[in-house]
């Protein structure tokens, strides 16, 4: 446990000794890093706890439907 706190503190020095004189000089870098680290865990979030089993079951649904009709009418290798 101690390795993992230590990489830790070690991680964030390192971020801190990076991003320090950025945000002291007005860059605008650590705001868009901060701006783009939002949007993936965002979008990471939205898809695994939203859309993510949704989808799954829409295609689920789909191929149910799909192999229903193919039953009823045939299956054509064509189209």
């Amino acid at each position: 446990m101690s390795a993992i706190q230590a990489k830790f503190n070690s991680m964030l020095l390192n971020t801190a000794a990076y991003y320090r004189p950025l945000i002291r000089s007005g860059s605008a870098k650590p705001l868009w890093h901060m701006m783009i680290a939002t949007s993936v865990i965002m979008y990471t979030q939205n898809y695994i706890f939203n859309k993510g089993a949704k989808v799954q079951a829409a295609r689920k649904e789909q191929k149910l439907a799909l192999a229903e009709y193919y039953e009823k009418h045939g299956h054509s290798g064509h189209h």
